[in-house]
This record gives structure tokens, sequence and C-alpha cells, in this order.
């Protein structure tokens, strides 16, 4: 019998008269979860199913949540870092109890390395089960608390609500990040009496910050001033932006002011990469005063070493800790991107006239994928990795202008990211800080749920291999996606930087684990679903071969044979570091 049907039968046995006409109201945890999760503006759900959870996917399903379910929990997870960033709109993962929960940590850190706020809720064994030998009675919790930035466990049912909005403040706060919160299946299975639970108020309606005014006027006068003035955005400020995007275009057109955009969260948030080059030019190395948005110095940004001595560097971020990580703040502003680049656009207006003449990096000289390096034109057999990214890039310009761009793995995503721009929000999709490979497929699946367009999923074939039964996935859910596959059939990032480190051992023993088979025919795989499948190995095909796999509909996999010895500009400069003098 349940708690709710407990009580009436207590409470009328007790005192007829007074409930004569009384109605009891029974919800279950799992009902309680779909409305928190309602309340608090949650459309999707990334979900693998498991015996604990069962009653949160009623609950979510009875309060009009989409549950998209994957093959694994992790691809869950880059599922939903891909729908959060390009819908800007919350979204949750549920996973079972015990290894679904431990499938998860490599995509809670990759959330957490962009600064994605989406909240995972875990299943786990009946209170009354702990430690008494259960199924899957592990210590999950301490576990997530490890690789996200904060998580609880549920004791109450009727607390339910409360937790949720709880997992999304912390969320959501001046650093966002994923957030996870347990459940006992025991919790979730529980009836209660609806009057006895409080709902908080949604969190949705809380101002982004502005800075302060004196500030404000200092800088402004640096970039009115300057000479050479350049902006630098990372991940963390897309969730600091509102409403305020076009204020950084509008910014950077009044200065003709270079916008460089570290990871991919921002990009197309500003506008088309491709119709206006300052919105991807990287120009901090040639700045005399640098506005760093939202940025964390890390490795990615070399730790601020690539600023001149003599620049003046202005820090704005939500997070106070960051102003001065690994960098000088000769101005630090705590506030919001948006806000504050609004207020620098109105003072900066005020005191100098539009610049009228070129960029101080140069004239705008051709775009798009016309005008990529040499090796991206290469006519070589096998196909240069860089021509066949630069195929792919003339494919998005005049066929799939809207399409969505998913980046997988190590050299691969190195020529694909030099070649792509884009053309909207939410358009292109890869890893963050950490360079965690295998994040496509889930990618793909999450980027389609925000809007329902065509995929381009660009890899190599290491990365390929984590989740490809995902693939599988986006066939049964009708994902129109062309996975082109950058096939140098090894682990091509290990593999070519080894011959640097270990020229000796490499020469006279060969590689150690880094080949794969010789071009595994992973076209094939698409029989299974009447996708298209097709290997490649003359540059001059992959167009075309791209536009038959797009006019097929269904997920397709063009398997390109790239060579195994060029270098990417990263892979070359690294080689440079470490290869034994002489």
């Amino acid at each position: 019998m349940g708690i709710a049907a407990t009580l009436q039968r207590k409470w009328t046995a007790e005192d007829p008269v007074g409930l004569e006409g009384f109605e009891m109201s029974a919800i279950d945890g799992g009902a309680l979860f779909g409305k928190a999760l309602a309340n608090e503006g949650v459309e999707k759900a990334f979900v693998l199913t498991g015996g604990h959870i069962m009653p949160i996917f009623y609950g979510m399903r009875e309060a009009g949540i989409e549950l998209i379910d994957t093959r694994h929990e992790c691809a869950a997870v880059y599922a939903c870092i891909a729908y959060t960033r390009a819908s800007g709109k919350p979204a949750v993962v549920v996973t079972t109890a015990g290894p679904g929960v431990a499938n998860t940590p490599a995509g809670m850190m990759e959330a957490e390395s962009m600064s994605i706020p989406l909240l995972q809720i875990g299943g786990a064994v009946a209170m009354s089960k702990r430690d008494a030998g259960d199924l899957q009675d592990m210590s999950t919790l301490t576990l997530m608390e490890s690789c996200c930035k904060w998580a609880k466990k549920i004791t109450s049912t009727e607390r339910i609500p409360e937790y949720v909005s709880m997992a999304f403040r912390h969320a959501m706060d001046s650093t966002p990040g994923p957030v996870y919160l347990e459940v006992p299946t025991d919790l979730v299975f529980a009836e209660v009496e609806e009057k006895s639970v409080r709902f908080p108020a949604s969190n949705d309606r809380i101002a982004i910050p502005q800075g302060e005014t004196q500030r404000i006027e200092e800088a402004a006068d640096l970039l009115a001033n300057a000479k050479r003035p350049a902006m630098i955005i990372d991940d963390g400020a897309r969730w600091s932006m509102g409403e305020h995007a076009g204020a950084i275009a509008e910014l950077s057109k009044h200065l003709k002011m270079p916008v460089g955009i570290a990871g991919n969260v921002c990009r197309g948030l500003f506008g088309d990469e491709l119709a206006n080059p300052l919105l991807k030019t990287n120009s901090m190395a040639g700045a005399d005063v640098v506005l760093a948005m939202s940025c964390r110095f890390d490795f990615r940004l070399a730790s601020g070493r690539l600023i001149p001595d003599g620049a003046k560097v202005i820090q704005v971020h939500t997070d106070r800790r960051q102003i001065g990580f690994n960098v000088r703040a000769d101005l630090g502003i705590v506030g919001g991107s948006g806000p504050i680049a609004a207020q620098l656009l109105e003072s900066v207006k005020a005191k100098c006239e539009p610049n009228s003449g070129d960029p101080w990096t140069g004239a705008d000289k051709s775009r798009g994928a016309a005008s990529l390096p040499e090796p991206f034109r290469d006519a070589s057999v096998p196909v240069h990795p860089a021509r066949c990214a630069g195929e792919v890039a003339r494919f998005l310009e005049q066929d799939a202008r809207d399409w969505d761009l998913v980046i997988d793995g190590g050299e691969a995503s190195v020529w694909m990211g030099m070649a792509s721009t884009a053309a909207r929000p939410g358009q292109i999709h890869a890893t963050g800080a950490n360079g965690t490979i295998g994040t496509g497929p889930g990618l793909v699946i999450g980027a389609w749920a925000a809007n329902r367009k065509p995929v381009l999923w660009y890899t190599g074939d290491g990365s390929f291999g984590f989740y490809p039964m995902e693939m599988d996935t986006m066939a049964r859910l009708g994902i129109p996606v062309v996975c082109v596959i950058s096939n140098d059939s090894g682990w091509g990032m290990i593999r070519l930087a080894e011959k640097y480190i270990r020229p000796t051992e490499i020469s006279g023993k060969g590689q150690c684990n880094t080949e794969l088979q010789h071009m595994r025919a992973y076209e094939k795989m698409t029989a299974m679903w009447d996708g298209h499948g097709e290997r490649v190995t003359d540059p001059d095909e992959i167009l075309p071969a791209i536009r038959r796999a797009a006019a097929n509909g269904k997920p397709s996999i063009i398997n390109v044979e790239v060579d195994d010895v060029s270098l990417s500009p990263f892979i070359a400069g690294y080689a440079k570091m470490v290869a034994p003098a002489g």
C-alpha cells in the first residue's frame, strides 16, 4: 500500500467527519521529477533505460518532456551538452543505478571544461538496501562528486522538487557547469500527498550582472584610444551573454576589432563568420589592448603568454577567481559578458566615431574554403587530411550552409576546425579543453534535438570507434546525418607525435599500439538501415560522394583514406618543441 493510501486510511478511521468530501491526491517520486523539471523549463531529457529510474521516465513523459534514448550513457551526456549549447535551454540526463551512472564521468568532465550547465539524475539502490549486497549498490555519489561541480543525494520523496531547483541554481551560478542528483529507487516509487510538496519558483528570471560604471568608463577609454584592440571570448560567455550578442558584433564593427573565439560554444553567436572574418580572427598576439570576455587562460590560450608585455588587458568574468588567473588584469570587471559588452558599446560610441578604415589586421581577403591554405587543395593520393577537411568545408558552403557541424577526433578535428565557419549560433560542436574524443555521435543527437537540422559529422577513424552504434540511434530517430571519416588507420595524433618524441625507438622497433586495421570498411555499417556508404580514395571524389550521401537522407558514411604522414599545425608545433636537437 502506498504512503498516501496508508495515511488516508488512518485519518479516515480516526476522523471520518473531518475528511468527509475530501479526496487525497497521491503522486509518486517520478511524477514529482516530471513536474519539477517542467517547472524549470526542461523540454528534453537524454536517457538510457533502467529499472531503478522508470518512474522518472513516466513522470517526464506525463509532463510533456521529450525523452531521447541513446545506446550508452556517456553519449547521452554528450547529446545533452550539444543540445544545451545550441538551444540555450536547460536539459537533463537520466541514468540508472551503478554502472549506468558510472558510464558518465568523461561526459560530465567534458561539460565542466566548457561551462555547460546540465543536470544528471542518477538512480541508486533503495535506502533500506544500502550496504546489504543489493543489485548495483555502488558509491556512485562519491564518484560524481569528483567529476562535476555539485552532487547530492535526495533522501526524501517530498523534497524532490526542492532538490531539482537547488541543482539548477548550482548549475547556472556564476561559473556554470554540470551537477548531479542521486535518488534511491524507493523514493522514486514512493507515493506522497501532493499537497505536502513544495514546488520552488523557477530560476529563469535572474538578471545577469552589469559592470561598475567607473570601470566601464576606464575600459571604454582604453578601447577607444587603442590602435590595435582585440577581443577574445571563451565558452563561459555563452551563459552570461543574455540578449546582448549583437553588442559584441557592433563593438567589433565600430572599432574594427578582431574577435577571437576560444572553443566552439560561442561560434556563430555574433554573426556569419564567412561574411565577417573579424568574427573569427584571434589577434591578441599583436594587440595593444586585449578585451577578454569570460576567458579561462589555460593551455588553449597559451596561459596568456601570447599577449604582448606592453598590452593593456581588460578581463571580464562573472567569476572573480578567473580574473588574474595566469594573466595580469590591468582592469578587472566582474559581471556578465553580454551586459558589459552593451555598456562598453554605449560608452565607446560616445568617446569615438566608427573606424572607417581597414582593420589593423589588414584589409578583408577572400573568404571561405577558397581562401584556405594550400594543403586544403592538395591533389595527392592518399588524400592529404587537410584536403579531406577542405572538401567538407566546400560542401557546407555550397550545399549545406544551415547544417549543423560536429567535429570529433585528434588530427581530424584540428584540420576541420581550421576549415569551418559558423553562420549561426549553436551550429558547430566539438570537444572542449579536455580534448575528449568520441564525443561526435552524442553531439550529433543533441544538435539535431535542438533544431531538427541535418548534421555533417566529421571524425577520425579512432574517435569513430567509441560509440558507432549511436548511428543506429540516429537511424531510429530519423536523423539525417552524413559522417565523413578522415581515416588514417591509426591514432594519428599520437602516432605522428611519437615519431618526434622517440625517433630511435620508432625507427628501430616501429610504432607501439598506435595502429588500427588498415582502412576498415566502416561504410558497410550503413547497410543495416539502408543508408549510403562509400569508400573514397580520390580527393576529387570526396565532394560528389558527400552529395550522394546527403541525398540519401539517412545516416550515411563516407570513409576517406587519408595519408598518415602529414602534420597538422598543432603537431608540427609540438614536433619542433620535442624533437631531439640535430
